[in-house]
């Protein structure tokens, strides 16, 4: 019996969205850009598909651009704007705790002669607005910050940015893959420009996501061939995946976002109270916030290896993480975990991230304590 706990890396998807891509892929197969009733029985599917996201986040559905996932999304944004705009500056502003998605498209343009602000975050994972405002400045034209962290789970001021921005010539652009299906977004009411997202973080199909461009912000495709996607975006569209999306979304209601989120607050305090009661020395890396995005919980066990407890929890059919997915294969250290609490922190190696999911059960959590006790326990009398 294998229990997952690692939903921030991916998650599984929803049998309704397994029924309507399978549907999908028997009935409605046709090119979108063919002019046949194949090809526009597939397009009807792809513009309703488009509706159900964009209504989610409160866009036009003329303002997404299905892409490969967040990945591509944050890749277009990032390198597409800076080269586009580099004619009123060559500023950008992101932060130290970004995916690899954002922080390598910015290592290159650093490399093509931008600059770039990497802020920095205090051990909460969050930053400061002070510093925010002090990196600011006239040659700024891009700002990129996460909506929510997706190894701490930090829930960073996208609004009170989006507000200093309102009369700025920077777009501002924020990766919303951990937060999406979460929080409630709305691009206007948090004055974002673009938008990330992956549909497998909400139990829907790899491969696919969006990005959000706001109306009448315009630079050349990444992606050259075709003119698929309003010609933003080359190559024939996933319409099997892109139906699954949306399934996904629709299955998510307000509520649902809310009730999950208080489901996933009370898993972390049973985690500690489990290990309190067992007397297991522990630190919360980051904190335990309501408005946090709370199915990513990351715990420090002094004089623990991350690789010894995490090959232990999977020997006993438990999966977890010891950072985000994308670098799970590196030796390199966590990178969020350094701009916490610094490089030579003993939590860089000695930490673990557990993530939950809809359906993660508190009775998986409480069998899931219990052998996190004696795992932890075991190791430490080595």
């Amino acid at each position: 019996m294998h229990t997952y706990l690692d939903n921030a890396a991916t998650t599984p998807m929803a049998q309704q969205v397994i029924a309507v891509m399978a549907e999908q892929m028997q009935q409605d197969f046709g090119n979108p850009s063919s002019t046949h009733w194949f090809g526009r029985t597939a397009h009807t599917v792809m513009d309703q598909s488009r509706q159900t996201l964009a209504q989610s986040i409160g866009a036009k559905p003329t303002e997404l651009q299905f892409t490969s996932g967040a990945t591509e999304a944050n890749n277009t944004a990032i390198l597409q704007t800076a080269h586009s705009r580099q004619a009123l500056g060559r500023h950008i502003i992101t932060t130290a705790i970004e995916h690899p998605s954002v922080l390598k498209p910015m290592a290159q343009l650093e490399q093509e002669g931008f600059t770039v602000t990497y802020l920095p975050v205090d051990e909460t994972g969050q930053i400061s607005l002070a510093d925010f405002d002090a990196a600011l400045d006239d040659e700024t034209i891009l700002v990129s910050v996460m909506m929510g962290n997706n190894e701490m789970g930090s829930h960073l001021p996208i609004a009170a940015i989006g507000t200093r921005l309102a009369a700025h010539q920077a777009w501002f652009h924020t990766d919303a893959t951990q937060a999406y299906g979460l929080l409630p977004i709305d691009v206007d009411a948090l004055g974002v420009d673009l938008l990330s997202v992956s549909a497998h973080k909400l139990n829907g199909p790899k491969g696919v996501g969006f990005l959000y461009r706001r109306a009448d912000h315009n630079f050349p495709p990444l992606m050259r061939g075709g003119e698929q996607e309003m010609k933003r975006r080359a190559g024939t569209e996933n319409v099997v995946s892109i139906a699954g999306f949306a399934e996904a979304v629709r299955l998510i209601s307000d509520q649902e976002k809310a009730d999950r989120q208080a489901k996933y607050l009370g898993f972390k305090h049973q985690i500690m109270a489990g290990l309190r009661a067992a007397d297991v020395a522990f630190e919360v890396n980051g904190t335990v916030q309501a408005d946090a995005l709370n199915h990513v919980f990351n715990l420090w066990f002094p004089g623990v290896s991350t690789y010894a407890l995490q090959t232990n929890l999977d020997l006993a059919g438990f999966a977890v993480s010891g950072g985000s997915a994308c670098t799970a294969g590196s030796l390199e250290p966590s990178h969020v975990l350094t701009a916490m609490y610094g490089a030579a922190s003993p939590r860089i190696a000695e930490s673990i991230r557990v993530s939950f999911g809809s359906t993660t059960t508190a009775l998986e959590i409480t069998q899931f304590t219990t052998v996190l006790t004696k795992i932890v326990t075991r190791l430490r009398k080595k």
